[in-house]
């Protein structure tokens, strides 16, 4: 790699003056024996590049049918098939004077892409003995989708290919196919879609190597002579000292260092500047990172993860919140969790890309920690990174799934969904590049530091190319969305309001207010009065979660092993948010009565979630809690059991005896301390929901008077009544719980047994009407939140859009400006002509980008599971491809080479 570095300009010029002719003859055909003038046409597959004419690119590529077949318009390259400049492709025999034609729509499957082509069998009378149209293809090395009138086929080339890359590389069938949609038209048209026969022919294709390979083709008795296990190969290559190891295998050298494996790029993508980024950790002494929250994991892989032996024990990333796009220059080696002297020069390091007068929403999952002394930490980065930052200019906030494992106040404090301009942005984003690029890791784990480096950098890089071509159609999706949920909120916001006329104003001037403070920073944010918060006398839910996590962090410390990653604490926790989704998930079922198929869907998605949910609980039981499968496996077996009415079989479900022999010291007081603080924020809870509904019913006798109204009003209790089930069922199974590990003495629980005939409110109306101001004021303030996020969401969106067409054209701008700094004259002729036409080809598809992103922003919206054609014109002697394809909600992406 050191010798090849300073060469990279004469390969790039290679590479750009393929892109154009390639000093071939542009004016004769290369055909043997044609004197065709003008030639137009290059194969990119042949060896070699030459340029033929019509008739002589068709006649030399009869044996060669899916090559690739470019036209040369004066000014770059683009495809054509091979059927679209006639050729048609014989099977049977050579020549057949009567062929029969296959359907036009015949689609075949090579390792180059998906072709379109035309088909002849033969049709004369060597018919019978060339055989059936399948078998003809079969013969051909086309293995067809069906045996009757096939209209797809895929090549044994293309089969084997892929064979081997599912093994080798764990490539699913879906990523193989588009992967062939891609080489087929990289700029978002897709070709005909034939995924349901690639599954089935891969799948017949695979079954018949292992009958052949274990040689049932070679037995008398057959196929159906088959013996279970008969067709299993088994390993000789298992590793085994003495054997078929060599004598050193325990010595093997370790990864080579950087200085054998330079980086070809430093800092020059998504990875932080190497030598930059270490000078500074070095400087950095050891951090504890001191957490005054519940359940922040990587505070603590920051101060126990074990990373002795390791020059990395993972990355940190950063992504735009909204698109998931890797920021510049965003990506930094993590040497022992996430500590905060890495996050903060990842931080830095993406923000000087940014402009500083803009405003920034800053989401991480312990910002509630990481945000304090950020500004006094900063001051100690590099000359490189160091900065000013305007703290007004920044809000903190958390993700909105991460959120519910935050204490109250985390929750009041870093919401998104009480942000003034987030929209509906969720902060999770950056939880979804890693599955993307989960697959890579046992291919990187055994690198060396360079090139992992730019393995990841390629592989972020094509991440942000694809989010670059989907944008559009995903911006669309989501205002679709967003306008019918504003319309739907604000009706309801509106109907609220009108219910509490005479306190809006003076709600509506708190909200405004807290948000006016709330622009100096989060610690002006904690001082403000918050219309938000709903305040718990005595230890809530989180309060008693904290306490559990300090505990194990202190046993942690001192060395108390740990049975697993997930603490005892976590396990009662885990359990309980199962129980809190079983009672949401029957609510649901019961509310979506109407059994319609989108709700059939949904109900399906919600349970099949569930079901792995409880799974996973089981063999965490299997661990802390053993008697609970012993219980479960005496529960006799139901089929048509949901999984909302599974059992658990937490330590409240078990015997005396069973807690005493089969659970983990410790967890029958964890779940009593948890359970006790369950009771009491599940009454604050249904005593709020309790006094709205009071309000609501006055309000709907009052002044709903027609049927519309009526309507409205009564979905707002609905609503609310299903809320006041959730606390209420929350709080009997938490006191049924207590009493279970009390002994069965009611006496012991310390909260009364709570009757469907305690729901309700006795009260004169001075006392009512005092106490329903807080819950109400609340509720409100949520439902404001909610219209305006949507409504926010709405203006976000269509900004989006504007900014993305506007920037393909700027893009486009870029590549033709490209092409006229070449110093036609002063380089060599064939590269200018190659990087000129590589620059227009750009300029022209980002063009053609811009165009497709604002006819989909613009197009009318096609109902649920209709698909919309584009028909792109062909244009004769210029560059467009001619390509048809269905635009819909694929994974067609813009070229990219």
């Amino acid at each position: 790699m050191a010798g090849w570095r300073p060469r990279r300009p004469a390969y790039l010029n290679e590479l750009l003056r393929r892109d154009g002719t390639a000093g071939t003859d542009e004016t004769v055909c290369a055909g043997h024996g044609c004197d065709a003038t003008n030639p137009k046409y290059c194969c990119q597959s042949c060896h070699g590049v030459q340029m033929f004419c019509q008739a002589c690119c068709v006649a030399n590529h009869e044996s060669h049918p899916l090559h690739i077949v470019e036209y040369w318009d004066g000014c770059c390259f683009t495809k054509k098939t091979l059927k679209e400049l006639g050729l048609r492709i014989q099977f049977g025999h050579r020549r057949c004077v009567r062929p029969r034609s296959a359907p036009t729509t015949f689609v075949v499957l090579h390792t180059n892409g998906i072709h379109e082509v035309s088909v002849d069998y033969c049709g004369c009378e060597s018919e019978a003995a060339n055989g059936e149209h399948y078998i003809q293809l079969l013969r051909g090395g086309w293995y067809p989708a069906t045996h009757v009138a096939p209209q797809t086929a895929a090549t044994f080339e293309m089969l084997d290919f892929f064979h081997a890359q599912t093994l080798q590389a764990k490539t699913t069938m879906y990523d193989f196919y588009v992967a062939l949609e891609k080489l087929t038209n990289h700029t978002g048209v897709k070709p005909s879609t034939r995924y349901p026969e690639f599954l089935r022919i891969t799948r017949q294709y695979r079954h018949l190597l292992l009958l052949k390979r274990a040689g049932r083709g070679h037995d008398p008795s057959g196929i159906f002579g088959t013996q279970p296990g008969e067709c299993a190969v088994l390993c000789p290559a298992c590793p085994r000292p003495g054997v078929n190891l060599p004598d050193s295998w325990e010595n093997a050298s370790p990864e080579q260092s950087e200085l054998c494996d330079p980086v070809l790029g430093t800092g020059w993508a998504y990875f932080t500047e190497n030598e930059p980024y270490r000078q500074y950790l070095l400087s950095v002494t050891d951090q504890k990172e001191i957490s005054t929250c519940s359940g922040l994991a990587a505070l603590d892989y920051a101060n126990t993860k074990f990373s002795r032996g390791y020059s990395s024990t993972g990355v940190g990333m950063g992504v735009c919140a909204r698109h998931e796009f890797v920021q510049p220059n965003g990506v930094g080696d993590l040497q022992k969790g996430e500590r905060y002297a890495n996050m903060d020069y990842i931080f830095a390091s993406i923000l000087r890309h940014w402009d500083q007068r803009l405003k920034k929403v800053i989401s991480y999952d312990i910002v509630c920690q990481w945000w304090k002394m950020l500004k006094e930490r900063l001051l100690h980065l590099p000359p490189l990174l160091r900065m000013k930052i305007v703290m007004h200019l920044i809000h903190f906030v958390i993700p909105k799934m991460h959120i519910n494992a935050h204490i109250l106040a985390c929750r009041l404090l870093f919401s998104l969904s009480f942000l003034l301009g987030a929209g509906q942005t969720d902060g999770e984003g950056i939880e979804r590049p890693w599955a993307n690029i989960g697959g890579v890791a046992t291919s990187t784990r055994e690198q060396g530091p360079g090139f992992r480096h730019d393995t990841l950098d390629d592989h972020w890089n094509y991440w942000n190319w694809v989010k670059l071509t989907l944008l559009p159609r995903l911006l669309r999706r989501r205002l679709d969305i967003a306008k019918v949920e504003a319309a739907k909120q604000a009706d309801t916001f509106e109907e609220f309001s009108q219910q509490q006329a005479e306190c809006v104003p003076a709600w509506r001037k708190m909200v405004e207010d807290f948000e006016a403070e709330t622009e100096q920073g989060p610690d002006v944010k904690r001082k403000c009065k918050n219309p938000y918060a709903c305040v718990v006398k005595g230890k809530t839910e989180a309060d008693i979660r904290l306490e559990f996590s300090t505990q194990e962090a202190e046993d942690a410390k001192n060395g108390v092993p740990a049975l697993h990653n997930v603490s005892p604490s976590g396990f009662i926790y885990a359990g309980l948010d199962l129980q809190e989704e079983q009672r949401r998930v029957r609510l649901q079922a019961e509310l979506k009565k109407a059994k319609t198929t989108g709700q059939q869907i949904s109900m399906s998605a919600l349970r099949t979630k569930l079901t792995r949910g409880i799974q996973r609980f089981r063999k965490l039981q299997a661990l802390y809690t053993p008697a609970a499968l012993q219980a479960a496996a005496r529960v006799p077996a139901d089929a048509s059991q949901l999984p909302e009415d599974a059992p658990l079989f937490l330590p409240s479900a078990l015997s005396d005896q069973e807690c005493a022999t089969g659970c983990t010291a410790g967890l029958v007081n964890i779940e009593a301390r948890v359970r006790d603080a369950q009771c009491r924020s599940a009454l604050v809870r249904l005593r709020n929901q309790l006094h709205i509904k009071t309000r609501f019913l006055i309000y709907k006798k009052i002044h709903s008077r027609h049927q519309g109204a009526n309507t409205r009003s009564r979905t707002i209790v609905t609503r609310n009544e299903s809320k006041i089930r959730l606390h209420l069922e929350r709080y009997q199974a938490a006191w049924e719980a207590i009493r279970s590990l009390s002994g069965g003495d009611p006496v012991k629980v310390g909260w009364q047994k709570l009757r469907k005939r305690d729901i309700r409110l006795l009260e004169d109306p001075e006392e009512l009407s005092r106490r329903q101001a807080k819950p109400l004021r609340i509720e409100w303030a949520k439902a404001y939140a909610r219209s305006r996020r949507w409504k926010e969401e709405v203006m976000l969106l269509k900004e989006e859009m504007r900014r993305v067409v506007v920037t393909f054209k700027y893009n486009a701008s870029c590549w033709d400006a490209r092409g006229q700094v070449i110093r036609v004259g002063e380089v060599d002729k064939l590269f200018a002509e190659g990087a000129i036409a590589y620059a227009i080809k750009q300029g022209r598809m980002f063009q053609q980008m811009a165009e497709d992103a604002k006819t989909t922003f613009t197009e009318e919206r096609l109902a649920n599971g209709k698909k919309r054609r584009v028909q792109r014109p062909v244009v004769v002697d210029q560059a467009d491809s001619g390509s048809e394809g269905e635009d819909d909600e694929g994974n067609g992406e813009g070229d990219w080479d």
